[in-house]
C-alpha cells in the first residue's frame, strides 16, 4: 500500500469501472477495489496485472481481489479473483492506480515551528516545507529548496540550494548538494489505445545515514516498492538512479553514472565515471565497474568489469588487444596492396 504520508487515496473503484473501455470483465464486476499492487504483493481489495508470461506462477498464487490478463492467460488466473481480459493489462492497471492514488501536492506550507525538531534547525530564505514534513535537530536547508509533504529528514543533514525532496525518508548526517532531485517519479510507460501512458510511481526513496548525493543528481522513487541507498554511500554529481534500485552500504559512484530500474548493488561497490547499468541487474559486494563500462549482465562479488558490453577486466583487455592487432594487420595489408 502506498505510504499515506505521500499519497492521497481516492474513492474505491468497482472492477467494472476499472475495466471501462480497455477491458472485458469476465467475472466479479461489482468487486470493490481500494488499492493496486504487483501480483506477489497484492492482497484483498487490490488490483494486479500480468503482462509477462514468465510470471504466470505469480498469477496463480496471487491473493489479489482482481487481476487483469491477456486472453491467452485466462486459464492461469486464480478462480477466486475477479477477472478482466485486456490487450493492455499494464495500462489498465496504471489508469486504475492513477484514480486510486495521487501524490500529495506541495501546496500548503507547514510552519517551521511545526516541521523542525528544535531551534537548531536552520532554514534559508525561500524554502518550502510541506505539510507533515519533519526536519531533525542540527540540519541546514539551503535557499529555494522544496521539502515535500510528509518528508522525514534526520539530524545534522546538509541540504543545498534548490534541492527538491518528495516521497522520501532521509537518515542522519545526509548531504544533498545543490540541485539534487529526490523522489521524482521514475520512468515507466505502458502501451495503451491512446499511445504510451505514464505508469504511476507509488513507492518511496529511503536514504540511510551518512549518504552524500552530488549536485544535480537524481534518485527516483520506487514504482511500488522503495528505492534504497545504503548507509555511507557517496554519489557524485550528475548521477541517475532509477526506480526500485537497492544500493548497498559504502558504495562509490563517480559522475555521470547511470543505474537503470530495479538494479541491486551489494556493499562496497565502486563505479567509475560514465558507467551504465541495465535494468534488473545484480552487482555483487565489492565489485568494481570501470569508467564508461556498460553492464548488461550480473556481476559476481569482488570482480572488476570493463568495456561495452562489460566483461571481466582481463577478458575485456584481451579482446581489446586482439582487436587492435587485427585492425593493425588489416591496415598494413591494405597499405602493402596499394604499394
Amino acid at each position: 500500500m502506498p505510504d499515506r504520508r505521500f499519497f492521497d487515496q481516492g474513492q474505491p473503484l468497482t472492477v467494472a469501472a476499472a475495466a471501462a473501455d480497455w477491458g472485458e470483465v469476465v467475472r466479479g464486476g461489482e468487486t470493490s477495489l481500494t488499492g493496486v499492487a504487483p501480483l506477489d504483493a497484492a492482497g484483498p481489495g487490490d488490483l494486479a496485472f500480468l503482462s509477462d508470461h514468465r510470471l504466470a506462477p505469480r498469477l496463480e498464487a496471487t491473493r489479489a481481489s482482481a487481476v487483469v490478463v491477456a486472453a491467452e492467460m485466462v486459464d492461469r488466473a486464480p478462480p477466486g479473483a475477479a477477472l478482466i481480459i485486456s490487450r493492455y493489462p499494464q495500462a489498465l492497471w496504471a489508469r486504475a492506480a492513477g484514480r486510486l492514488f495521487q501524490p500529495l501536492p506541495a501546496l500548503d506550507p507547514a510552519l517551521p515551528a511545526e516541521a523542525c525538531e528544535d531551534d537548531s534547525v536552520r532554514i534559508a530564505p525561500g524554502v518550502f516545507l510541506g505539510q507533515g514534513a519533519r526536519i531533525g535537530r542540527g540540519s541546514v536547508i539551503g535557499p529555494g529548496t522544496v521539502i515535500g509533504p510528509g518528508v522525514q529528514i534526520g539530524r545534522d543533514a546538509r541540504i543545498g540550494a534548490h534541492v527538491s525532496v518528495f516521497c522520501a525518508l532521509i537518515g542522519d548526517r545526509v548531504t544533498l548538494l545543490s540541485g539534487a532531485r529526490i523522489g521524482e517519479a521514475g520512468f515507466g510507460a505502458a502501451p495503451s489505445p491512446a499511445g504510451p501512458m505514464d505508469v504511476p510511481q507509488l513507492g518511496r526513496v529511503v536514504l540511510q545515514d551518512g549518504v552524500t548525493l552530488g549536485a544535480n543528481s537524481c534518485i527516483d522513487r520506487g514504482a511500488y516498492d522503495d528505492t534504497v541507498i545504503g548507509e555511507g554511500t557517496k554519489i557524485d554529481n550528475m548521477v541517475q538512479i532509477g526506480h526500485n534500485c537497492r544500493i548497498g552500504r559504502f558504495c562509490l559512484m563517480a559522475a555521470h553514472t547511470g543505474i537503470s530500474g530495479s538494479v541491486i548493488v551489494g556493499d562496497g561497490v565502486m563505479f567509475g565515471g560514465r558507467a551504465g547499468v541495465g535494468d534488473h541487474i545484480t552487482i555483487g559486494a565489492g565489485a568494481r565497474i570501470a569508467g564508461g563500462a556498460g553492464v548488461l549482465a550480473d556481476v559476481p562479488a569482488g570482480e572488476t568489469w570493463s568495456g561495452y558490453p562489460a566483461k571481466p577486466l582481463r577478458q575485456s583487455l584481451r579482446e581489446a588487444v586482439w582487436l587492435a592487432k587485427q585492425a593493425q594487420g588489416k591496415t598494413r595489408s591494405g597499405t602493402d596492396g596499394h604499394g
